[in-house]
This record gives structure tokens, sequence and C-alpha cells, in this order.
């Protein structure tokens, strides 16, 4: 398991970093490509690469802590917080009624899962962290 970790928190930190550099290079492909996005509210470049730079960050946190364990706790965590908030502000929308219930199902995929994957690298770092 020790060794499944790293490569799981490589793998996540490649898929969130690589969406951000699609959001960073082509935003209004990304806004029209990815289910739901254009029902959150129109088209806007700056904040879809504001939001591409974040994913760029936290990605390469994953992919650093993967091979830096001194650094793991710290940036998968706070990476995991960023993917938990912005995975409750989908349910928040839900609970607001901005938004039916019919789209966390397909949001779980992208927004969802990786938050509690992200969650679990960082209790598993937690844990195996040296005091």
């Amino acid at each position: 398991m020790s060794r499944f970790i790293p490569v799981l928190a490589g793998l996540l930190g490649v898929e969130l970093a690589g969406n951000g550099i699609f959001m960073l290079a082509s935003p209004e492909t990304w806004y029209f490509a990815v289910p739901g996005v254009t029902s959150t509210g129109p088209f806007n470049q700056h904040f879809l690469r504001d939001i591409g730079l974040i994913f760029v960050l936290i990605g390469s946190g994953f992919v650093y802590g993967a091979v830096r364990l001194g650094s793991r706790v710290l940036l998968w965590s706070m990476g995991a917080i960023w993917l938990l908030g912005h995975a409750l502000f989908h349910v928040w929308e839900v609970a607001a009624g901005i938004c039916g219930p019919e789209v966390l199902p397909r949001d779980f995929p992208a927004v969802t899962l990786p938050a509690l994957i992200a969650f679990a690298l960082s209790v598993w770092s937690l844990r195996h962290a040296d005091h």
C-alpha cells in the first residue's frame, strides 16, 4: 500500500494539472467541453484561467508530494482543503436551490471523487508522517 499511495497521488496530480493546463490553454473549449459548466454562468476567460492556475498549482503539489516525503502532508492537505471546499460548494448550490440534485451525480467524477481521494491521501500522509 505504501508504494501505491504516491502513485495514486501522482496520477491525481497529473489529472488536476492537466485540467488546469487545458483551462489555461483553451478556456473557451474547456467551457463548452465539460458537462454542466455552461449552466453555471456565462463564459469568462479571465475567471477560467484563474481557476486553471489553481488546478495546476494543486496538481503540482500532489505530484511533488508523491516524490518528496517532507512536503507531502502540507501540500496534499492544502490541495484537499480546496478540492473539498469546491465539492461542498457544489452541494451547497443544490441545497440552496441554485441547481437541481441531478447535478451531483454528473459532477461526482470530476468534482467530488478527486476531493475524496485527496482527503484520503491527506489522512494517509498525516498518519504516516515522521513525527
